[in-house]
């Protein structure tokens, strides 16, 4: 996780490797998650296998409606060293203790039905935050 600080829309917290769409990636979500995994990590594609997109979560805040994709992969190694980060510091955290962690609203919610039903799952979800959490529902193909 990276201890972010300096964000335009994110108070200091713990949150996961990401970032905004450049202008060519808008399309593409997966070319963003890589991009910025690797500017903010060193992780290349190739340390990495089953990147998975699983959420995607709505929040009004701040007179902005903010869209939010949620990726989660697997390491290949689990002895990689994690480099300095200009924008915060980070830290590997045991999934045990990840929901123990200060972090943004949709975040804190996303890895919380990853953990309880989305690890168990092919499925992708979307989610509509609300006061007291986001509402996640499987996306099916009709």
């Amino acid at each position: 996780m990276l201890y972010r600080v300096g964000s335009r829309v994110v108070p200091p917290s713990w949150c996961g490797i990401g970032g905004h769409f450049e202008k060519d990636e808008l399309n593409d979500p997966k070319a963003c998650v890589l991009r910025e995994l690797f500017e903010e990590t060193g992780i290349k594609p190739e340390d990495i296998c089953n990147l998975k997109l699983k959420y995607i979560a709505l929040r009004q805040r701040t007179g902005e409606i903010r869209q939010n994709y949620y990726f989660f992969a697997e390491l290949k190694s689990k002895n990689l060293a994690l480099p300095p980060c200009n924008e915060g510091i980070l830290e590997w955290v045991d999934m045990d203790e990840v929901l123990e962690r200060d972090m943004p609203f949709s975040a804190f919610f996303a890895l919380k039905h990853y953990l309880q039903t989305g690890k168990n799952t092919n499925l992708k979800y979307a989610g509509i935050s609300t006061e007291s959490g986001v509402d996640f529902v499987a996306l099916t193909e009709f």
